[in-house]
């Protein structure tokens, strides 16, 4: 097959394969504004992913870096820093969000705080007037997934929502191919996300000295139920549910987006999971070993979906690869073939049509896993497409019905998980159901 058939027309345009220079943005509208961006949280996704695309871009589409809104001092403190340092220019920072949006003069924002955060954060920023880029899951109860998709779309605000897959040229390769009729009907997709680090979300050096004063402890709660101040449910919120439902929300939503993507569709028919915490006794709350099956479609146009994930084993590492009666289509290592495939022999012996897929490769760079994804091309890739939007006012690669539709399934996963029912989606009232009863906490 030729290479320019797994480019997705036009699509990749907004990736960053291509140098755009200022006047190259002198003909959008409102070009010569700057852009003024602020950081909602200072996170080690916002230090480690967020500033390297945003340094290299900034300069040449105008946007500047102003402003930081952190609960704790001591972030707040480092955050101005580290930003000033590595992109020129005064942070001013705020001890709230209230005071950030109150100050005026901020267009945009990247959000990547707690997990449970996110929609409510995207909330405020577009009430507020801005732009923004929300890190992933998007929401962790459905209470919030809908009042942020019907805040942003009553907004036309820009939001982009951190599931950089959707700005990986695999993966509009792969896309395009699904949807061309050439793959066939999807039957299976076995999704994996292994690691071996104990310390993966775990911050015991700064649990050990956050104070209670140190930051507003009522604010960090925001609709979450009142609780007593725990550092470790402060700045380990991963471990600990309601704070975030651990490896559906963090790992499982990136891979479960793509399910979405590929097949058109918007959420599992339905959900059952199992897990527990088998090797990290440390507190947590969050299992550390899961399996989920999802039941996707109907009838002959149905398939299933299987995600497995641990901790205490990295053999297998992370992959996604989708089956049809003709092979796979496997992105960990960018190839198509006809493994598995129906062969002719045994199409012939049935009376039926055998369709072999050929074995090609697939254009692109393999998406980072790892803790520190600094350097991930697909992030940068990301970034940029946000910030060519927030100019153009086209709708980015992963808009906030992407994030919505990803969340249903880690809610309902988690639902799974912590319920041990068999989970379904109300498509009326929008609501996750375990057995009869609506899942919240």
């Amino acid at each position: 097959m030729e290479r320019r058939e797994f480019l997705h027309k036009g699509a990749l345009a907004s990736l960053g394969t291509l140098a755009f220079s200022p006047k190259s943005y002198s003909k959008i509208l409102g070009a010569n504004d700057r852009v003024r961006v602020a950081c909602v949280g200072f996170s080690d996704r916002h230090r480690a992913s967020h500033v390297p695309p945003f340094k290299a871009l900034a300069k040449g589409m105008n946007f500047e870096m102003v402003a930081l809104s952190d609960l704790w001092n001591r972030r707040r403190d480092e955050g101005k820093a580290f930003l000033e340092k590595e992109l020129g220019g005064s942070i001013q920072t705020y001890r709230n969000n209230e005071e950030l949006y109150s100050a005026k003069g901020i267009d945009a924002v990247f959000i990547s705080t707690a997990d449970f955060q996110h929609a409510l954060h995207t909330i405020e920023a577009v009430k507020a007037g801005c732009d923004a880029y929300t890190e992933k899951p998007l929401a962790e109860t459905m209470e919030d997934n809908r009042a942020v998709l019907k805040a942003v779309k009553d907004s036309n605000k820009i939001v982009q929502i951190g599931s950089q897959r959707r700005s990986g040229e695999n993966y509009w390769a792969a896309d395009e191919f699904i949807k061309s009729g050439k793959f066939g009907d999807i039957k299976m997709v076995e999704l994996m996300w292994n690691v071996n680090q104990p310390g993966r979300w775990r911050r015991p050096e700064l649990t050990s000295i956050l104070k209670e004063s140190d930051i507003d402890w009522k604010r960090f709660l925001m609709n979450r139920p009142a609780d007593k101040f725990d550092p470790r449910k402060y700045l380990e919120y991963r471990l600990f549910w309601p704070y975030s439902s651990g490896i559906p929300g963090q790992w499982m939503s990136h891979q479960i987006d793509t399910v979405h993507w590929f097949s058109g569709l918007s959420h599992p028919n339905s959900v059952v999971a199992n897990g527990g915490i088998y090797q990290w006794n440390d507190g947590r709350v969050n299992a550390d070993t899961m399996t989920v099956v999802f039941d996707y479609g109907q009838g002959s146009k149905g398939f299933q979906v299987q995600f497995t994930s641990r901790f205490s084993n990295a053999a297998g590492g992370t992959k996604e690869i989708y089956y049809s009666n003709g092979g796979e289509l496997n992105l960990d290592t960018n190839t198509i073939s006809p493994n598995g495939g129906l062969r002719e022999r045994e199409a012939k012996a049935m009376g039926l049509q055998a369709n072999l897929l050929p074995t090609m490769k697939i254009e692109g760079a393999k998406v980072a896993t790892d803790a520190d994804t600094g350097g991930d091309i697909l992030t940068f890739n990301h970034v940029k497409n946000w910030m060519e939007c927030v100019r153009s006012r086209k709708t980015p690669n992963a808009p906030i019905e992407a994030g919505y539709q990803h969340s249903i399934a880690t809610i309902m996963s988690n639902a799974a998980y912590r319920t041990g029912q068999r989970v379904t989606f109300d498509e009326k009232t929008q609501e996750v159901m375990a057995g009869d009863k609506v899942f919240k906490y």
